[in-house]
C-alpha cells in the first residue's frame, strides 16, 4: 500500500469517465497512462479495477454509483487495451515507469484476462519481431509517422537525424516501426491519445505540440482532442502539479502553459 496521497478518488473516476466528448473506451488507458507518467503506478489498480466494475476493498462507491460490470470479451478488451497503452507510452514515459505500470497491473489482473507466453499475442509483434523483414516494419512506422506529422513529416524527422548524432533519427525509426505503429489494440488515433497522455505531465510542449495535431490527423475531433486533453491535466493538478513561476528554477509542475489546440 502506498504512503502517498490518493490521486485517483471516487470523485476524480466520476468526472473523467464522463468527460464530455471523450472518445469511447479509452478513459482507462488515458488515465493510466498518466498514472505512469507521473510515478503512481499503485493508483493504476484503481483504474483498472473500476474499468472492470469493480473497486478496491474498503473503497467508496464513485458520486454516480457503481460502475458497469462489462462481459467478460469487454473484461479482456479492457485489459489488453491498458496494457497496450502502457507499452506504446515506454518511448515518452521511460521502460522503467512502464516495467513498474505493468507489474503493478498484473497484481490486480485476473489469471484468465492475462497474455502470457507462448499464447496466442493481441498485438502480433512476436510476427513482427521474428518473422517479418525489418524493412517492411520500418515501412510501416514511416507510413504511420508520417500521417501524424503531415507536411512537416521531413523536417521532424530531418532534425532527429541533423540532432548531433544520426541516431536519433534511427530510434524514432525503430520505435514507430515496431511500437506504435502497430494498431492491432490500438488505433492510429488511440495511439496519438497514448502519447498526449504521456507527455503532458512531462512540460514538452514542442512534442505535445506535434502530438496533439497528429490526433487531428488521425481522425479525431478538436472537441474529442481537448476533451482527452483535459482528463489528463485534472489527473496531474490531482496529483500535486502546478504553474511554476519565475522564481522557481524547477519543481513539480509546468514551466509554461501546457499546450493546447
Amino acid at each position: 500500500m502506498s504512503s502517498f496521497p490518493s490521486i485517483i478518488t471516487p470523485a476524480l473516476l466520476s468526472s473523467i469517465r464522463s468527460r464530455a466528448n471523450l472518445p469511447v473506451n479509452t478513459w482507462y488507458f488515458i488515465a493510466a497512462t498518466t498514472l505512469s507518467q507521473l510515478n503512481r503506478p499503485d493508483e493504476i489498480q484503481k483504474v483498472y479495477l473500476h474499468a472492470l466494475g469493480q473497486r478496491p476493498l474498503g473503497a467508496e462507491v464513485a458520486e454516480d454509483g457503481p460502475p458497469a460490470v462489462p462481459s467478460l470479451d469487454e473484461k479482456r478488451d479492457i485489459s489488453r487495451r491498458m496494457r497496450e497503452a502502457l507499452i506504446k507510452a515506454a518511448p515518452v514515459t521511460g521502460v522503467p515507469k512502464t516495467i513498474n505500470a505493468l507489474l503493478e497491473l498484473k497484481n490486480v489482473t485476473p489469471d484468465d484476462l492475462l497474455d502470457e507466453p507462448q499464447g496466442p499475442s493481441p498485438t502480433g509483434r512476436p510476427t513482427d519481431v521474428y518473422n517479418t523483414p525489418i524493412t517492411q516494419i520500418l515501412k510501416r512506422g514511416q507510413d504511420f509517422f508520417e500521417g501524424i506529422y503531415g507536411k512537416i513529416t521531413k523536417r521532424v524527422m530531418g532534425q532527429m537525424d541533423r540532432s548531433g548524432t544520426e541516431d536519433l533519427g534511427l530510434i524514432a525509426r525503430l520505435v514507430y516501426g515496431y511500437i506504435l505503429s502497430n494498431t492491432n489494440v490500438l488505433s492510429a488515433v488511440e495511439t496519438s491519445y497514448v502519447m498526449i497522455a504521456g507527455l503532458i505531465p512531462q512540460d514538452v510542449n514542442p512534442q505535445l505540440k506535434g502530438h496533439l495535431r497528429g490526433a487531428l490527423n488521425g481522425g479525431a475531433t478538436v472537441e474529442e482532442v481537448k476533451a482527452v486533453r483535459s482528463i489528463v491535466m485534472e489527473i496531474c493538478i490531482a496529483s500535486g502539479m502546478k504553474m511554476l513561476d519565475d522564481q522557481v528554477p524547477a519543481g513539480f509542475g509546468w514551466r509554461v502553459e501546457s499546450a493546447d489546440l
